[in-house]
């Protein structure tokens, strides 16, 4: 409209070196200067007046500074540090709020610390506690989807999010610039409500072709999932909606994708908090468990194949506590990777056959969140990803679970 007061709608938050958080806005009436005093309407209700001190607007790539915008631009405003999204920039003679937009609350919680493993330092360049808290302090600038929180340990913070996805992500990214972690096993953000334990629930919907169906609804079987919804379009595919408790997403993407072929699309929502839905399925397998330092050897690994499914191949540097496979039983298993063949002066026909090795399982940081166990956690490098155990010394994680099953 011609003439109306400003009305500008923070939908999303970038940050810059330079210029600090950015709050990205679309005007929907009004005119917007660089140097203008607009009035800025939280999220409460109370309005204050600030003064913009730059105005930019995307052209290709590129972020340009303008002098002016008008109704129906996207821009990018710098000058308020608390902003947030949802939130309005106004007209200081005429403020009118706009409708507020909800951010889900985060429903997954994981540990990120410095590297403690035996071989931290040997790939990353940023090592330190300090460069980790600047990382995550700089990453809630312009995503405020995600919160951290101090633990007891002054060089680990619990970093809540969205889901394991996106704080797979994060990781990632801090990964590729260098950063060594300890990333612990996700975790959901739980509420103590009217004196019950509360756990957030996600809203899942599922598109599956029709001889998928079995296989997915026993995969939510065991997770707890609840199915509200299903819908057969007549066109050999399927529509599923479930209520599923978020604990119970943990892990379910690569077995879904497994399942259906890789056929299968899923998307899930914040739904609420329900009260706990007890126990759920854990893994069923146990650890393979390095009980020594040194180069693994395709001797060791061509009798520990039969054991179960390998991580690690010949050359790979291990450390006592590093989880080097999965035991096909339940049980966890200390085994020697590094085991070398004696040599002898004793000749046979048969002796020196090549050995015929399965190649390991590299798996993503992703896949690995998903199979970290109770008592294990991440060890991440720019050079890759290894599973280790949270106590690395044989001796006192068997004193451990003593303790477990004297107080059981």
């Amino acid at each position: 409209t011609e003439g109306a007061p400003l009305q500008a709608h923070v939908t999303n938050l970038d940050s810059s070196p330079y210029l600090g958080r950015l709050a990205l806005c679309r005007i929907v009436e009004g005119e917007i200067r660089r140097g203008q005093t607009v009035t800025w309407i939280r999220r409460d209700g109370t309005a204050t007046n600030v003064r913009l001190s730059e105005l930019l607007m995307t052209d290709a790539l590129d972020r340009l500074p303008v002098d002016t915008a008008g109704p129906g631009d996207i821009i990018a405003v710098a000058g308020i540090p608390e902003i947030t999204i949802g939130e309005t920039l106004a007209d200081p003679a005429d403020p009118r709020p706009l409708p507020l937009i909800h951010v889900d609350e985060p429903s997954i919680s994981m540990t990120i610390g410095i590297n403690t493993s035996p071989l931290a330092g040997k790939v990353g360049k940023k090592l330190t506690a300090r460069l980790v808290k600047a990382r995550l302090d700089a990453e809630l600038v312009g995503n405020v989807s995600i919160k951290v929180n101090g633990t007891e340990r002054p060089d680990t913070w619990e970093v809540q999010g969205r889901g394991e996805l996106q704080l797979a992500i994060l990781v990632e990214m801090m990964r590729r610039e260098g950063f060594e972690l300890t990333v612990g096993k996700p975790e959901v953000v739980t509420r103590t409500i009217d004196g019950r334990l509360h756990e957030p629930t996600e809203r899942l919907t599922i598109d599956v072709p029709e001889e998928h169906m079995g296989a997915v609804t026993q995969l939510l079987g065991v997770r707890k999932g609840a199915l509200e919804q299903l819908v057969n379009h007549g066109t050999g595919w399927v529509r599923l909606e479930y209520v599923v408790p978020a604990r119970g997403l943990i892990g379910f993407r690569t077995e879904f994708l497994t399942e259906t072929r890789g056929t299968g699309i899923m998307n899930h929502v914040f739904e609420g908090y329900a009260p706990w839905f007890g126990e759920l399925r854990h893994r069923q397998t146990g650890s393979l468990v390095a009980d020594r330092t040194g180069v693994v050897s395709s001797y060791a690994l061509f009798n520990l194949q039969e054991r179960g499914t390998l991580f690690v191949g010949p050359g790979d540097e291990v450390y006592e506590g590093m989880v080097c496979g999965e035991n096909s039983r339940p049980d966890e298993m200390d085994v020697n990777p590094t085991k070398e063949k004696h040599l002898t002066n004793v000749r046979s026909s048969t002796g020196d056959e090549l050995e015929r090795l399965i190649p390991p399982r590299r798996m993503s940081l992703e896949q690995s969140l998903e199979y970290c166990a109770g008592d294990e956690c991440l060890e991440v490098t720019p050079a890759g990803v290894r599973i280790r155990k949270v106590v690395l010394d044989a001796n006192d994680r068997a004193k451990i679970r003593n303790r477990a099953k004297k107080d059981v």
